[in-house]
């Protein structure tokens, strides 16, 4: 009888490859637990309506392309073929990997592999992981070029990882080329395409040769891009961010000595810790002045999405904007605690206990001060915030104080990069009917106003973008 019944069946679907028209092995249930089945199959058409074509064939094709990294050499020697199972836990593709050295354990060479491919899963569009050949995954796995040391002299379609949308090589693009090639440095903004500007549209859509985009630029973005214009996208492989930058840029050069227009996209603003300062000046060097433009910052507008403003009258009177990893991956020294100021930091995510340690790190060292940190403690009720994919549809905000964020981000599962973390008191200074009176009353209600911000909870997690977001 159903008043005895503990379980509901699913309404699934199964996806099929839309060219070989046979079953994939992705699947999606719905269900409503028994209260009301014909919903459950409505939602379920709404969700697969939404979701590329060529999803379940993305699936496949990494389902593959995983095969192929665990029965490689250096997995099945190092022992950590259960690293791949993505369902043992909770995971970030952005984890930290040292940078390649001059000489690699197996080990080392097999949790770089495994890491490259976890990126490839989380941020290539889903039309190109499903059209992934046997020869695209060899070239994704093999070694060849990425060296420690090594300069890429010769551009080259297997080196960079190709977005193709019917193109397949530079030299064979249809656009009448100029004498006089170009090179453009283009900001994408933080990833919701209503924030390109005109001008970085106009690149995209009417200008654009060839397209050389970062990893982080969303599908979204990409998909604005006419389907004859060739789009790569960086293999900035974990600990290979310089040899990719690198290859990067050689493409771009040499695809603008044929007078070809490039577009060299990056997310957000490309100056903003985008390394648009040394592109710069290696095409400069090259003989082409890059004309650099700018894109809106994940820096700024991220927080706005999470309704955090940088600024306010009587809760932060400035803002700093810093990294949480240095070059190479070294540890970087982050700014003292100011009562008046939010702390913006980029690339800190993955590297979070490592930033708390640096902020919360108590003075008393025999060289003095924190070598960790430029001034006083961050007291453990600071508010802070995670952003994670500021203003995409999946964006993730998790709000706590640095006592408890750890836990937060633990308790929410799997990452969502690119995130970022935004500390101060202006974290919670729109909350409900606001509270703007943090710098004229001084520290002494701020255990009471963190009660007021949490209520009985310790964080707080907020999935999605504010209405009216889809229509613009």
């Amino acid at each position: 009888m159903p008043e005895f019944c503990d379980f509901s069946f699913a309404s699934v679907h199964r996806f099929v490859d839309p060219e070989s028209g046979q079953s994939t092995p992705l699947q999606i249930a719905t269900t409503t637990n028994g209260q009301g089945c014909r919903l459950a199959g409505r939602i379920r058409r709404e969700i697969v309506a939404k979701l590329p074509k060529e999803v379940g064939a993305a699936v496949e094709k990494m389902g593959k392309l995983r095969t192929m990294t665990r029965a490689s050499d250096e997995v099945v020697d190092s022992g950590l073929d259960s690293e791949l199972n993505e369902d043992n836990g909770v995971t970030t593709p952005n984890f930290p990997v040292p940078i390649r050295g001059s000489i690699e354990t197996s080990s080392e060479t097999a949790l770089r592999r495994m890491k490259w491919v976890a990126q490839v899963s989380e941020y290539w569009p889903l039309p190109r992981l499903a059209t992934m050949t046997t020869e695209d995954m060899q070239n994704l796995l093999r070694s060849e070029g990425m060296e420690a040391g090594s300069e890429v002299r010769h551009f080259s379609g297997g080196i960079l990882s190709p977005f193709s949308k019917g193109v397949h090589s530079i030299h064979s693009l249809p656009h009448p080329a100029s004498p006089n090639g170009k090179i453009l440095l283009v900001g994408s903004g933080p990833g919701h395409p209503s924030l390109l500007t005109i001008a970085t549209h106009n690149a995209l859509t009417r200008h654009a040769h060839l397209v050389l985009s970062d990893k982080l630029v969303p599908a979204a973005v990409l998909a604005l891009i006419p389907a004859d214009v060739e789009v790569r996208i960086a293999r900035k492989f974990p600990g290979n961010a310089d040899g990719a930058q690198i290859e990067m840029m050689e493409a771009a050069v040499e695809a603008a000595q044929r007078g070809l227009t490039v577009v060299r996209l990056k997310q957000g603003d490309p100056v903003v810790y985008g390394r648009a300062g040394e592109e710069v000046l290696y095409f400069r060097a090259h003989g082409f002045e890059p004309i650099v433009i700018p894109g809106v910052s994940s820096a700024l507008a991220a927080p706005t999405f999470a309704g955090i403003p940088v600024t306010q009258r009587g809760v932060a009177e400035s803002f700093i904007v810093c990294t949480g990893v240095g070059r190479q991956g070294k540890d970087v020294k982050l700014p003292g605690y100011d009562r008046a100021r939010t702390l913006v930091i980029l690339m800190g995510v993955a590297r979070l206990a490592q930033v708390l340690k640096a902020l919360r790190d108590e003075a008393g060292h025999e060289e003095g001060p924190s070598p960790m940190r430029d001034g006083p403690t961050f007291p453990d009720n600071t508010p802070i915030a995670i952003i994670e994919r500021g203003s995409m549809p999946d964006q993730r905000i998790i709000t706590s104080t640095l006592k408890n964020i750890i836990a937060a981000l633990e308790s929410v599962g799997e990452q969502r990069p690119p995130g970022m973390i935004v500390i101060g008191w202006s974290v919670l200074a729109l909350w409900g009917k606001g509270d703007v009176g943090v710098l004229d009353e001084g520290p002494v209600r701020d255990y009471e106003r963190i009660g007021e911000w949490l209520g009985d909870a310790s964080w707080r997690v907020k999935d999605g973008l504010d209405v009216g977001w889809d229509v613009l």
